[in-house]
């Protein structure tokens, strides 16, 4: 090491292969220049001076002559999604929601559509008219599991789910209701609709010679692969759809031509936002005629940096607008809600984002990405409803009318209230190219809640299919960027504290070897559930008691469930049997007591060897006067994987620190933190991600301002779905908790365009000029300018 020189340290990051010592940074005090010493000296700013010196110069000239507009009419707010792309000006008071695909010509041979299944399929021989529940003679509330079908213990298992929240609140359950609705379907003949008599007759493009048809205009065409066309939707989950494309480039071609054509239809032409010619304003400098628009961009909250970075260029340089801001989605719709502090929930088509926002900041600790969202409900649905006989037999989830069908299906019948649950009769029409439309009926019982309730038990979901065949976007390292950027530990910006709380329960070997000796020591008290009939509920973290209700609400709105009543309801369940390979765990009385008891186990700590003595003691203590679960449907998956299958250690209370960040063990390990975070159920993920904000003060403020935005919170009885089982996993564990609030979107305002909105309200403040990113300052600064720019990021 040079003498003098002795604070001098390699470079961990970008040299951390050579013997390169980087010198010191100059102390600024000893410096005799004013450089860079205030903020009028920036490059920002020395751009905003010249802008404005322009926008003088050619005011004298009367080259341009102000207009009065209204406030946004020039920001254009772009807020891109799986399903739906949804762009407008900021003055607008509704965005354009246009679909977010696009057809294009394409020589052949052309490929088939292939649908990716995300979702258990049962056995060939049990698709159809083959429930996968039957009722019990004794107990209407018993569940017995129809075969030894996987797929009928996972819905037998969310039954079980459903049934005991009926019977807490006194709902009465139809028997042999499978039987009678697949009876009804069976026989039912659709009825043909002349063309004169449908109000919504669609009207198919059967021949084209368009290079390209974007958003409806695609979906309307009658047969894609015989006309030329190949039908592809550019983003997939708040990322680029690799799966169906051949290169990057392409889908950056088909996003910029989408992004084109929405803003046609809302009037503005590329003229008004390409580039300008170059003329000469001052002696010393040429600068650009500015474009007419800018554009607010909105992006997921947990983003990937190349998405990110490839749709600036799309914005800036592609297309040529002015100027260009970043804003996160959860930031948006609290701007858009018009509050301050809340957790956010964003249920999108394709996956589900979880933030806390605190006073106009995105908490980066507490972001997390559900693998999961409307299209896994729409598909379920039609899982259950082959199961009884679904009339419609030539459905296929790859047609686009076909999908439509099922979608319509969802939005009018599906529904998370218990007391919707009836034998009722429903209708539906077919719409398909060359064909009249037909008609149908369909009855249907307690499958229009399973299908959303699959939200909270994800057991049903394939997450490793649902992302086969992505590849990961992939760039030319910039060594200059790197070398400023780059931390010399990754692990730290690449997954957030939520997601390491959610998947701490995957090493609980390596994690007490691993040196955790700096850490303070984790206590873990025994906690109280509620109780009546002067019982004590005392219980472990791990196990807690069956007196723990499953919509824990205020006692004085609705009863609680007693003790008693749990023992009865575990002895009445006995009928429900498992496959021999299933081994005995606690169980509780409710459906989300089960996820209440993993949450804590999820950000479970490691603990030395005496202390795992002591607890699995206790554990063994409590275990044997516990009643056994009688389904255990993630020991009969069989794509479990082998870290997950370890038993979870004991909790620690959240009043305590936040567990260490401990990445050692994962490196080992090599787990995808993110990808096993992404499988939690709803009202779990949602508990995690407050519990990565702080203590049991910051639990208790998010969890009484959750909102819920998208197009899947526009299922009946979502908020109250949540409260309930947000009430159940809070009480026990956060003292004093008080009720848990789902904040409602404003009044007469859609949940779907709410995040828009929030966009739109950045666009028309006055503070977004200090946020404006030119094409200038990106090809000088790249992501440095967003970073340094938007700082909300």
């Amino acid at each position: 090491m040079p003498r003098g020189v002795p604070n001098a340290k390699k470079d961990e990051s970008a040299l951390r292969f050579t013997s390169f010592h980087v010198p010191l940074a100059l102390n600024p005090k000893h410096v005799g220049s004013t450089y860079l010493k205030s903020d009028s000296q920036t490059l920002w700013s020395r751009n905003a001076i010249r802008a404005h010196r322009s926008r003088l110069a050619l005011d004298e000239t009367g080259s341009a002559t102000p207009t009065e507009t209204r406030r946004g009419s020039k920001v254009v707010v772009i807020h891109p999604g799986s399903r739906f792309l949804r762009i407008g000006r900021a003055s607008d008071v509704t965005p354009l929601t246009i679909p977010n695909v696009i057809a294009r010509k394409h020589t052949p041979p052309i490929p088939d559509p292939v649908y990716v299944e995300g979702i258990s399929r049962p056995r060939e021989d049990r698709k159809r008219s083959t429930p996968s529940t039957t009722a019990s003679s004794g107990d209407e509330y018993a569940v017995n599991v129809a075969s030894d079908d996987p797929f009928d213990a996972k819905v037998a298992a969310i039954t079980v789910s459903l049934r005991d929240r009926m019977r807490f609140y006194k709902l009465r359950v139809t028997p042999d209701a499978a039987r009678i609705a697949t009876s009804f379907n069976e026989q039912f003949k659709p009825e043909v609709i002349p063309e004169a008599n449908d109000p919504y007759y669609v009207d198919w493009i059967h021949s084209s010679d368009e290079p390209y048809h974007v958003g409806e205009k695609a979906l309307r065409l009658a047969n894609p692969e015989e006309m030329g066309y190949v039908v592809r939707w550019p983003i997939y989950g708040g990322n680029f759809n690799t799966r169906d494309y051949p290169s990057t480039q392409v889908i950056y071609n088909d996003i910029e031509t989408i992004f084109r054509e929405g803003l046609k239809q809302k009037g503005i032409e590329p003229n008004a936002y390409k580039v300008g010619s170059m003329v000469a304003t001052f002696k010393e400098t040429c600068m650009t005629v500015p474009q007419d628009y800018s554009v607010v961009l909105v992006i997921p909250d947990y983003y990937d940096r190349l998405y990110v970075e490839a749709l600036v260029r799309i914005l800036l340089i592609d297309m040529g607008f002015k100027q260009f801001c970043a804003q996160q989605e959860s930031l948006a719709a609290t701007y858009g809600a018009g509050i301050s502090n809340a957790c956010v929930v964003d249920m999108g088509a394709v996956k589900t984002s979880i933030a806390c926002v605190d006073d106009g900041l995105v908490i980066a600790d507490t972001r997390m990405v559900l693998s999961m969202g409307g299209n896994d409900i729409t598909e379920f649905l039609h899982v259950l409803l082959e199961k009884i006989s679904f009339p419609y037999r030539d459905l296929n989830l790859a047609r686009s009318y076909d999908w439509h069908v099922m979608e319509d299906l969802k939005a009018r019948i599906c529904t998370l209230a218990e007391g919707d649950v009836a034998l009722n009769l429903y209708d539906f029409y077919v719409r398909r190219p060359g064909k009249p439309t037909e008609k149908y009926g369909l009855r249907a019982y307690d499958e229009i809640i399973l299908a959303p309730m699959c939200l909270f038990e994800p057991r049903v979901i394939e997450f490793d299919q649902k992302r086969t065949g992505m590849r990961f976007l992939t760039r030319a390292p910039d060594m200059a960027e790197e070398m400023v950027e780059q931390s010399s530990d990754k692990f730290t910006e690449r997954y957030t504290q939520a997601m390491l709380i959610s998947t701490q329960h995957l090493f609980p070997v390596l994690v007490s070897a691993v040196g955790l000796e700096h850490a303070p020591p984790v206590a873990t008290p025994t906690l109280q559930t509620p109780a009546t009939e002067g019982q004590s509920s005392a219980v472990t973290p791990q196990a807690p008691s069956a007196a723990t209700t499953t919509p824990v609400t205020p006692a004085a709105e609705e009863p609680t469930a007693t003790a008693n009543d749990a023992k009865d309801e575990d002895v009445e369940m006995a009928d429900v049997t498992a496959p021999a390979t299933e081994s005995a765990a606690p169980s509780t009385s409710g459906a989300d007591e089960e996820k209440a008891s993993d949450a804590p186990a999820k950000d479970a700590t490691p603990s030395t060897s005496t202390e795992k003595g002591e607890n699995a003691d206790k554990d063994a203590a409590a275990g044997a006067d516990a009643p056994i679960e009688i389904i255990d449907v993630d020991d009969t998956d069989t794509k479990t994987t082998t870290p997950a299958a370890v038993a979870p250690q004991p909790a620690q209370h959240p009043q305590a620190a936040p567990p260490p960040m401990i990445p050692i063990a994962y490196r080992a390990f090599n787990l995808d933190v993110s990808f096993e975070a992404s499988k939690l159920p709803l009202d779990v993920a949602i508990f995690n991600s407050a519990r990565a904000a702080g203590g049991d003060e910051k639990i208790r403020k998010y969890l009484q301002a959750v909102l819920v935005v998208g197009g899947t919170a526009l299922v009946p009885g979502m908020a109250h779905a949540l409260e309930s089982r947000l009430q159940a996993i809070a009480t026990p564990l956060v003292p004093n908790m008080e009720k848990v609030q789902i904040i409602p979107p404003p009044k007469d305002v859609d949940p779907r365009v709410l995040v828009w909105k929030g966009g739109a309200v950045l666009g028309k403040m006055d503070g977004v000029a200090d946020l404006w990113v030119t094409p200038a300052d990106w090809e000088l600064f790249g992501m440095r300018a967003l970073k340094e720019r938007c700082f909300f990021l």
